[in-house]
C-alpha cells in the first residue's frame, strides 16, 4: 500500500507538470490524520476564482484517483468536506508527504482542476517491539564494548512522532547505543561496558524502552534476557554483508529469491550455524527462510503496485550463542498483470435527436495501476458509430457526437469503449454503455392513403359511419399523438361541418344528415391530422364520398299530367288503322341507373282489345281497327314501372274520344294554370326541338290522311303488345333510342304551361272539314287514380297529385 501511494504521489508530481487548457489550475491543502467525517477541509470557490452556485450549474464532480472517496464536494457551498475516515500510516505507511490527488471535473465548458491534500501526521500509533522478549547467551569471555543488534521499534508515526530515543533500565554490565540509518531510522545495540562472570550473575533481565516525541508522549517495551555462557570466542560471519536479488512480481510459490552463508571458526555445538530473520509481519507472510541451509524462498503473492523492493536481515546464530548479521535487498520487477481500468464519470442519456455536433455524450477515465509502458494505455470506440472519441488530458476522455442523430433511424447505441495498454502481452479492457436517444417532433403526420374513397347509400341515418381515415406517425408518445379534424368547406352550399363529423382520436367520419342523391352525388372533404408535438406538425387529405342512389323515387308522368280539375283527352279518328299512334305517354324517374329504367304497362281500359302501349316507348297504339260497337269514350289506366329493387309504381288516366274527324267542336279545351315563374332548364330547350319535329311530322300526316281518303282503302293491321323488356345496364349518360322519344311517324302538338317544366301533350285539330261529330257531354265514368310523385331537382313542384272523378 506504501508502495502504491508513493507512485500515485509520483503521478501526481508528473500531472503538475503537464498544464493544458482543460487542467490549468492545482490546489493544494492539508488536513490531519483521523479527523472526523464531515469536517472542513477548505472552501474551493476562491481558489478556482468561482461564484456560488457555478458549481452546481457547471454539474461540478470530485474524481478520486483512489478507490475509496476521502472527500465530498459540496455543490452548493464550494466546501470540501471529510467523506471517510483518513489513516496516514494505512494510506501512506512511512512515505512523506502523503498526498491525496483528486480532480474537480467541471462541465459546460469542459475545466478539470487538481487538488492535492496533504495528509498531516498525529501521534495516534505507540512504539512496538516485534518481540516482547530478547534472549541472549553470551559467553563470560566476552570482551567489555562488545556490541549486541536488538531488533528496533517500529512506529508508524513520523517525524517528531515517531521514536526519538531507546532507554534501558539501570544495570551495571549493559548501555544502549542508539544509532541511525541512511534512511533516518534509529537501530539500537546492547553494548558490554562491564565483563560478565557467570558465577556471581548467570542470568540478567533488561527492561528496553522505546520512546516517540509526539504529544502526548507513546512509549513500547521490551523484555532482555541475558543468559551467560561458558567460553565461546567466535562469532558467526557472513561471506557477504549484503545480498542483492531481482524478483518478478506474481512469480510462484518455492521461487528462490536468495541464499545465504555463514561461518563459525568453533567447533563442534559452537560452530552449528542457526539462521533467521528479523522482519516486519508483513514481509514473514511473504517471504520463507530456511533456518538451516539460508535459502530465501517466496511464501505469498509478491505484487510490485504493493511493494517495489524489500530489505529483510538475517541473523546466523551458533550453538554458543553469538550471532552475526546480513542484509538481503529484494527488488520486485513489474510485469504487465493489471489490465487498464474504465471509470465512467458522467453519461448523457437519453440523449436528444436533435442534439448539435460535438455535444458531449459520455466523459470518463482510463488508469493502468502498472509502470513504463504497462501503465501507457490506448483507447478506443466501434467503428459505424454517430460518435467519435476526443483525448483531453490526465486520461480524460471525452465521446462526442460527430454526425446527426436520428431516432426513427436509430433509437439506442450500445457504445463498446476498449482501452489496451502497450505492456506484453498486452491487456484489454472493455465496457459498454447503453446510450438513448429522445425523440423530438421531427417528422409529420403521414396518411395511409394520398386519397381516401368512401361510399354511402341515400337515405341513410344520422350519425352512420361513413368510413375511416388513418395517419401514421414515425416519433414516439406525446410527438405521435394524432387529433383529425376537418378543414372548412361547403358542400351543396352549405358549411362541411353541418354534413360530416370526425371523430377526434380514431379518424371515423360520421354522417350527420341524411343525404339525397337526387341533390348531392358526391361530395369532397379535407380532413387534417395534427400531432401533439411541440411546435406541431400536421398534414391533410382529400375524401371523395360518393353517394349511391336507392330507388326512393317514383315514376312521374310528364304526359299526362293528372289534376283534379281537366282530365287528359285525346281524340281518335274512328277510321284510324291497326297500329294507329294515339299519343306517347312520358314519365320521367328522379333516380338514376337501373333505377331510372321505365317500362310501361297497361292496366285496365274499357275495351282491353282495342289499345296497345309500347313497354319501352309509352306508345299508345290501336291494336284493331275501329268498329261501330266500341264506345265513344274509351279510358285507359296505365302503369309506369321503373327497374329498381324493389320497384316503385306510379299510375295515370287517360280518356281516349273516338270521333269521325278533326274538327274544332271535338278539340280539347286545356286547362293552363298560371304557375310562378322558373328557370327554364335543358327540358325547355328539349321541348322546343321537339315541337319543331312535331310540327314537320304534323304536315307528313295530312299528307297522308289525304291519300288515305282519296284512295278509300282500308288497311288492317294489329299491334301485339310485347312484354316489357329491359335494356342491359348503361351508364346514366346514355340513352336509349326508343324511350323517351317521340316517333316521327305521327304529329304531336306539345302545350307547355307559363314558366313550368311540367308539359302535356295532345292531337292538334286536321285542317280538313269533319262529317261526324260526337257529343262532347257524353257523360264518361272515370276511375280515380291518386299518384304522389317527387320530382327530381330540375322540376319545381316536390309533389304532384292527380284525381279523375266521375
Amino acid at each position: 500500500m506504501e508502495d502504491c501511494f508513493r507512485n500515485k504521489q509520483g503521478l501526481c508530481f508528473l500531472l503538475s507538470l503537464c498544464i493544458t487548457d482543460v487542467l490549468c489550475v492545482s490546489i493544494h491543502y492539508s488536513v490531519p490524520e483521523e479527523k472526523k467525517i464531515g469536517s472542513l477541509v477548505a472552501n474551493v470557490l476562491k481558489d478556482l476564482k468561482l461564484g456560488v452556485g457555478e458549481l452546481s450549474s457547471r454539474r461540478a464532480q470530485l474524481v478520486s484517483e483512489t478507490s475509496k472517496q476521502y472527500f465530498h464536494l459540496d455543490t452548493h457551498t464550494g466546501n470540501l468536506l471529510i467523506n471517510d475516515k483518513i489513516d496516514r500510516e494505512t494510506l501512506c505507511g512511512q512515505t512523506e508527504p502523503c498526498l491525496l490527488v483528486s480532480q474537480i471535473v467541471l462541465q459546460k465548458p469542459l475545466k478539470i482542476y487538481s487538488v492535492e491534500i496533504n495528509v498531516e501526521d498525529i501521534n495516534d500509533n505507540a512504539p512496538k517491539f516485534f518481540k516482547n522478549v530478547f534472549q541472549f547467551e553470551i559467553p563470560e569471555i566476552v570482551p567489555p564494548n562488545t556490541r549486541f543488534p536488538l531488533e528496533s521499534a517500529q512506529d508508524e508515526d513520523l517525524g517528531e512522532n515517531s521514536i526519538q530515543n531507546y532507554t534501558l533500565s539501570l544495570n551495571e554490565h549493559f548501555r544502549l547505543g542508539v544509532e541511525s540509518n541512511t534512511d533516518g531510522s534509529k537501530y539500537v545495540t546492547l553494548i558490554l561496558e562491564k565483563a560478565l562472570d557467570r558465577e556471581k550473575e548467570p542470568h540478567l533481565e533488561l527492561t528496553l524502552t522505546a520512546v516517540d516525541g509526539g504529544e502526548p508522549q507513546r512509549t513500547g517495551t521490551s523484555q532482555i534476557n541475558v543468559n551467560v555462557l561458558d567460553n565461546n570466542d567466535n562469532f558467526p560471519e557472513f561471506i557477504q554483508s549484503e545480498y542483492k536479488a531481482i524478483l518478478k512480481e506474481n512469480c510462484p510459490r518455492d521461487t528462490l529469491v536468495s541464499r545465504v552463508e555463514a561461518r563459525d571458526l568453533d567447533f563442534g555445538s559452537n560452530a552449528q550455524i542457526t539462521y533467521s530473520y528479523q522482519i516486519p509481519e508483513k514481509i514473514q507472510s511473504l517471504f520463507h527462510l530456511n533456518d538451516v541451509t539460508g535459502e530465501i524462498t517466496v511464501l505469498g503473492e509478491i505484487d510490485y503496485e504493493k511493494e517495489t523492493n524489500y530489505e529483510i536481515t538475517i541473523k546466523a546464530t551458533d550453538g554458543g550463542g553469538l550471532s552475526g548479521h546480513c542484509k538481503v535487498l529484494v527488488e520486485v520487477e513489474d510485469m504487465n498483470d493489471n489490465a487498464p481500468e474504465i471509470s465512467v464519470i458522467s453519461i448523457n442519456s437519453p440523449l436528444p435527436e436533435d442534439s448539435p455536433l460535438e455535444t458531449l455524450v459520455v466523459l470518463f477515465s482510463i488508469k493502468d495501476q502498472d509502470s513504463g509502458a504497462n501503465g501507457k494505455t490506448l483507447c478506443s470506440v466501434d467503428m459505424n458509430l454517430p460518435f467519435a472519441l476526443k483525448v483531453t488530458t490526465n486520461n480524460f476522455y471525452q465521446l462526442v457526437i460527430q454526425s446527426p442523430l436520428d431516432r426513427e433511424k436509430v433509437a439506442e447505441y450500445n457504445v463498446t469503449i476498449t482501452s489496451m495498454d502497450r505492456g506484453s502481452p498486452r491487456l484489454t479492457s472493455t465496457i459498454s454503455i447503453h446510450v438513448q436517444i429522445s425523440d423530438v417532433n421531427d417528422n409529420p403526420p403521414v396518411f395511409e392513403k394520398s386519397l381516401f374513397e368512401m361510399q354511402i347509400q341515400e337515405n341513410n341515418i344520422p350519425g352512420l359511419l361513413i368510413g375511416s381515415v388513418q395517419a401514421v406517425d414515425l416519433d414516439t408518445e406525446q410527438n405521435a399523438k394524432l387529433t383529425y379534424s376537418l378543414i372548412h368547406g361547403n358542400i351543396g352550399g352549405g358549411p362541411v361541418a353541418s354534413y360530416v363529423s370526425i371523430n377526434s382520436e380514431t379518424g371515423n367520419m360520421y354522417a350527420l344528415r341524411s343525404l339525397d342523391y337526387e341533390k348531392i352525388k358526391d361530395f369532397k372533404v379535407t380532413v387534417k391530422t395534427t400531432d401533439s408535438g411541440n411546435p406541431p406538425m400536421s398534414s391533410d387529405v382529400i375524401v371523395h364520398v360518393t353517394v349511391t342512389d336507392e330507388n326512393d323515387n317514383a315514376p312521374f308522368f310528364l304526359y299526362p299530367l293528372q289534376n283534379n280539375t281537366s282530365p287528359c283527352n285525346e281524340l281518335l279518328p274512328k277510321m284510324a288503322e291497326a297500329g294507329y299512334l294515339i299519343t306517347k305517354v312520358v314519365a320521367v324517374d328522379g333516380d338514376s341507373g337501373q333505377n331510372s329504367w321505365l317500362s310501361y304497362e297497361l292496366l285496365k281500359a274499357t275495351d282491353p282489345g282495342l289499345f296497345s302501349i309500347g313497354a319501352q316507348n309509352g306508345e299508345v297504339k290501336t291494336r284493331r281497327p275501329l268498329i261501330e260497337r266500341d264506345a265513344s269514350k274509351q279510358r285507359l289506366v296505365i302503369a309506369v314501372r321503373d327497374n329498381g329493387v324493389p320497384p316503385q309504381t306510379s299510375t295515370a288516366m287517360l280518356n281516349i274520344l273516338l270521333v269521325d274527324g278533326f274538327s274544332d267542336p271535338y278539340l280539347k279545351v286545356v286547362d293552363v294554370r298560371q304557375q310562378d315563374p322558373e328557370d327554364e332548364g335543358p327540358l325547355t330547350l328539349y321541348l322546343v326541338i321537339c315541337l319543331a319535329s312535331v310540327s314537320f311530322v304534323f304536315l307528313l300526316c295530312i299528307v297522308s290522311f289525304v291519300g288515305i281518303k282519296m284512295c278509300k282503302k282500308d288497311h288492317g293491321g294489329s299491334f301485339i303488345v310485347a312484354p316489357p323488356l329491359f335494356p342491359p345496364a348503361v351508364p346514366d349518360n346514355c340513352t336509349d333510342s326508343q324511350s323517351g322519344s317521340l316517333s316521327r311517324n305521327y304529329q304531336y302538338d306539345v302545350c307547355l304551361t307559363n314558366g313550368s317544366l311540367s308539359s302535356e301533350f295532345r292531337f292538334l285539330r286536321p285542317l280538313i272539314p269533319v262529317f261526324s261529330v260526337a257529343d262532347p257531354n257524353i257523360a264518361v265514368n272515370h276511375n280515380s287514380s291518386s299518384v304522389s310523385q317527387d320530382l327530381p331537382e330540375c322540376l319545381d313542384d316536390n309533389k304532384a297529385s292527380e284525381q279523375v272523378r266521375n
